[in-house]
């Protein structure tokens, strides 16, 4: 059974390591010595993360002559926002209730205090 590719995506961005290569890549093309630079980890670990986050589609690897420039691919994180913004409204009118239900106590105390 291959895995959806909303939770390939999540999977690859549970890792802070991996989030900060794509940060790295949000700037701009660079090689995986350039992606290892601030890591203090072995260029096979961080290509194991460059893997994971070539499978779930968040990055490309191009080839330019012996050059191959790992790149961010932002569909994939468009998709995870898509995703949270169909909840988001729903989160938005659950704390706008509770908001008006605090509201309502507190005039309720307020009133049996002056009367």
């Amino acid at each position: 059974m291959s895995e959806d590719q909303l939770s390939l995506t999540f999977a690859a961005l549970a890792d802070p390591t991996r989030r900060a290569i794509l940060a790295r890549l949000a700037e701009g093309e660079a090689t995986v010595n350039e992606l290892a630079e601030p890591f203090e980890m072995s260029l096979q670990a961080i290509s194991k993360h460059l893997k994971v986050l070539e499978r779930a589609g968040l990055i490309s690897r191009g080839r330019q002559a012996q050059w191959r420039p790992c790149r961010l691919e932002t569909a994939p994180l468009e998709k995870v926002s898509g995703w949270i913004e169909r909840y988001q409204q729903i989160w938005v009118d659950r704390f706008d209730r509770l908001d008006q239900e605090i509201k309502n106590i507190q005039q309720k105390r307020k009133g049996k205090e002056n009367g």
